[in-house]
């Protein structure tokens, strides 16, 4: 298949952009004709830098050149020349083309029939405040095949929005870029959390929690890494480890280090440090956002009440007083539940996602 991906504002670290750039690079491994596209980043206004001038900032960047998931893929990832909306002339003919966020699904929309049956790839239900929601909410009604990353968002679009012909492939997760060996517990207890000051993202509930935690266990330990330094109103307990923007394989390291990691989101998409950690042995203590709940069914973590740090401070507690060999069998379990489902897996559901929205709309079932 020739299959072009379109994006909304260049290419980043986020985990939305990582999933992107790993089925990219999974499906031209498969032989498959891989084009990812995007529109550049808003480039710095003048007001911008002035202000910026004034604050004692000597510059701002805009990005372009910032790291990404995509560097070193073997996937030619182009930006448009333009800041506008991606066209039919910013794209080859193709069989399928793939909006990835809620202004690439009307550009998607709008695209000559040459340009491939197409597809929405939805990580997200992406009604933000700081979104114009009415238009978000309609790009979900937007006739395209929805391919989506976890039931919860099966559900919604079906509920919410009528489409009950989603596609669902889970997220999965490199195990050659996180692993780790068979291996006991900590000599001194750890756990550890992604820093975020993002409210959405819960870190406040992980924090406390740490804190209840450490008044029963006193050399508690966190380590934390994030895209952004602590902030003086979200601070990190005296003594924790923090990791400004680490590469891959210190992010390996930090979930190795760890008796359990701890996911705290209000709402996510899905949660990929969960793969991750889980991938790294580490069981993963976590609120019911996103695919938490399927992820840590069966022993592979606990999952706590949200919005609650004392349930979660209690879990810690529980990992903390298991045996040896009870700690063993819960990281095993979480190893195996990540194994199990590996990239291959993943990629070869995505390819039949992408299948479905071909045959939809040769069948006239979605827009053309």
């Amino acid at each position: 298949m020739k299959i072009t991906f379109v994006m909304a504002s260049g290419f980043a670290l986020t985990g939305g952009d990582r999933v992107v750039a790993t089925y990219a690079e999974c499906l031209h491994k498969q032989g498959h004709d891989v084009l990812v596209v995007s529109r550049p980043r808003r480039g710095i206004t003048l007001r911008e830098r002035a202000r910026a001038l004034m604050k004692g900032q000597l510059w701002l960047s805009d990005g372009s050149k910032s790291p990404s998931h995509f560097d070193n893929l073997d996937v030619p990832c182009r930006l448009t020349d333009h800041f506008g909306p991606v066209t039919d002339d910013d794209l080859p003919d193709a069989d399928v083309v793939i909006a990835t966020w809620w202004e690439t699904a009307e550009w998607v929309a709008n695209l000559s029939q040459s340009k491939g049956a197409k597809a929405y790839f939805i990580q997200h239900h992406e009604n933000f405040d700081y979104l114009p929601k009415e238009q978000v909410e309609a790009s979900y009604r937007l006739p395209l095949h929805k391919i989506t990353i976890a039931q919860w968002l099966v559900d919604l679009m079906g509920t919410l929005y009528d489409d009950h012909h989603v596609s669902l492939v889970p997220n999965s997760v490199d195990t050659k870029q996180f692993y780790a060996s068979p291996r006991g517990r900590q000599q001194v207890p750890t756990v550890g959390l992604t820093y975020s000051s993002i409210p959405w993202k819960g870190c406040d509930i992980a924090l406390e929690a740490f804190s209840i935690a450490a008044q029963q266990i006193p050399n508690l330990r966190l380590l934390s890494f994030g895209s952004s330094r602590p902030k003086p109103d979200l601070p990190l307990p005296v003594g924790a480890e923090f990791f400004f923007s680490p590469s891959q394989e210190v992010i390996r390291q930090i979930y190795s280090r760890c008796d359990a990691w701890l996911f705290s989101s209000r709402i996510e998409g899905y949660g990929l440090p969960i793969l991750e950690a889980m991938a790294c042995r580490t069981p993963v203590i976590g609120t019911p956002a996103g695919a938490a709940p399927e992820l840590l069914s069966n022993g592979a973590g606990l999952l706590v009440n949200p919005e609650d740090p004392v349930d979660m401070a209690k879990a810690i507690v529980k990992i903390y007083q298991l045996s040896e060999d009870q700690w063993k069998g819960m990281s095993d379990t979480a190893y195996a539940k990540v194994t199990g489902y590996p990239m291959e897996a993943a990629t070869k559901l995505f390819e039949s996602a992408l299948q479905i929205a071909i045959e939809r709309s040769q069948q006239g079932a979605i827009c053309k």
